[in-house]
């Protein structure tokens, strides 16, 4: 009887089992799955008329098993809620297109456009969370690819504005487009972080502020820059033709776009940028002493002698009180 009564024991329990051997009663897998707000508490089966306090048989095979199958279906519907919740949140090519995208294509607008302390009703956070969801979402290549499309289209439409220039507007014109396009670099840049970082770093092996700077050096300075130089050098000739913090920020940042148009002209990349020309040697001051000296003429046939004259009265002055001091130590009056 004892015998009997555990095989019909032993019986129940595998009911209760799945072919993983996963425990769904109480305090077994279905619990851990499902937590234990969804399952009853585990308690000592109540005593039935078949109960004798030696077996379970109270707990049937078909009782068993209706749990079993109650808590597969609740654990069915838990797991299809979250996977449909999972799949709302899937963003599709057509709801990058038509969502992210021109959000994000609005914002660069703005930043490509503003001014030197202009505000810019734009969120930057939103912005953010747009790239990182379009990432996360297997949009890097397509988003890349429209950024690039968007700036180029930009940038050759300034390219035409400055071709349309006259030259006496030319370098502060260029100067305007060069500068506002570097300062919106430094929104942009950061805006797209996340896809740098896991697809042009990655997958590209370029680094995005890279890429920027390289199109507007493809679609801006190379097309003016046999227009900008004999300007700038003309310029340079002419003191204060145009300020000198212009001149600076034009030729740091041809510098910056392509270092070898140094070569172009050194004697004014060297005004602004260290060790660009070689090492003086001791057998050319000569020849420096000369360049100083027609730069001085320069300055004197352009009307700039009031330095000179200030100099020659401050000499007179020193003069004249060093003979007093001298005359008054001596006794004389």
């Amino acid at each position: 009887m004892e015998e009997e009564s555990m095989e019909e024991e032993g019986g129940g329990e595998a009911m209760m089992d799945d072919q993983n051997h996963n425990n769904w009663g109480a305090g077994g897998y279905g619990r851990h799955l499902l937590g234990e707000r969804l399952l009853p508490p585990a308690g000592p089966p109540r005593p039935g008329p078949e109960h004798n306090g030696a077996g379970l048989r109270g707990c049937e095979p078909g009782a068993a098993a209706g749990r079993a199958g109650a808590a597969g279906a609740i654990a069915a519907i838990n797991i299809s809620a979250s996977t449909s919740k999972f799949l709302m949140n899937v963003i599709t090519i057509e709801d990058y297109k038509s969502t992210y995208w021109p959000k994000l294509d609005s914002a660069i607008d703005q930043l490509l456009t503003q001014s030197p302390g202009d505000y810019i009703p734009i969120s930057y956070e939103q912005i953010y969370s747009c790239v990182y969801k379009c990432v996360c979402q297997q949009h890097s290549e397509q988003m890349y690819s429209d950024l690039i499309k968007k700036i180029t289209n930009h940038l050759e439409r300034v390219s035409k504005e400055l071709q349309a220039s006259p030259p006496d507007l030319y370098i502060e014109r260029f100067n305007v487009a060069l500068g506002q396009y570097m300062g919106a670099l430094q929104s942009i840049v950061p805006l797209f972080i996340y896809m740098n970082k896991f697809y042009i770093e990655t997958k590209l092996n370029r680094d995005l502020k890279d890429d920027l700077i390289k199109l507007f050096t493809e679609h801006v300075a190379e097309k003016h820059i046999y227009n900008l130089m004999p300007l700038l050098l003309e310029a340079q000739s002419t003191p204060f033709q145009i300020t000198p913090s212009t001149m600076a920020n034009i030729v740091k940042g041809l510098y910056t776009l392509r270092p070898e148009w140094v070569q172009m002209a050194p004697a004014l990349f060297s005004k602004f940028i260290p060790n660009i020309l070689p090492p003086a040697v001791e057998s050319e001051l000569q020849e420096y002493a000369a360049q100083d000296q027609k730069l001085q003429r320069e300055l004197i046939q352009n009307g700039f002698t009031r330095g000179d004259q200030s100099r020659k009265r401050a000499g007179e002055e020193l003069t004249y009180n060093g003979s007093s001091a001298c005359a008054s130590s001596r006794g004389y009056r």
